[in-house]
C-alpha cells in the first residue's frame, strides 16, 4: 500500500502532527483538497455521509470497539459488495476490481 492517497478535508485533525506521523510511517499519502474547491473530496464525503447514515446513526455504540467492527462489516459486507456506483460503471467496487484484474491478466498473456 505504499504511496496508496488518504483523502481528508483541511480539518485541524487530519493536519496533527500525530495523523501526519501516522501517514508517513505506514507510507502513506495525505491527500487535502484546495481551499474553495469543493469536489476535491466528493467522493470522500459521500463515502462518509453513506457511513453516518448506514452505521454512526443507526444506534447507540457501547465502545469504540463495537463501532470499529460495525464499520468495517458494513464496508466489507455492504458497500464492497452490494452497493453499485455509478462512476464504476454501476458495478460494485468488488465487481469493478476483479473486471480490471480479469483484463490485465489477459494482457499479460
Amino acid at each position: 500500500l505504499t504511496g496508496v492517497p488518504v483523502n481528508a478535508d483541511r480539518g485541524s485533525q487530519f493536519r496533527a502532527k500525530k495523523f501526519l506521523r501516522a501517514l508517513e510511517h505506514h507510507s502513506l499519502v495525505g491527500s487535502m483538497g484546495r481551499v474553495g474547491a469543493a469536489g476535491d473530496n466528493a467522493a470522500m464525503e459521500s463515502f462518509y455521509s453513506l457511513l453516518q447514515n448506514n452505521v454512526l446513526d443507526a444506534q447507540p455504540w457501547a465502545t469504540r470497539e463495537e463501532l470499529r467492527l460495525r464499520i468495517v462489516a458494513w464496508i466489507e459486507r455492504t458497500y464492497h459488495r452490494k452497493r453499485k456506483q455509478k462512476g464504476l460503471g454501476k458495478l460494485t467496487p468488488i465487481a469493478y476490481e476483479e473486471k480490471l484484474l480479469t483484463q490485465a491478466l489477459t494482457l499479460a498473456a
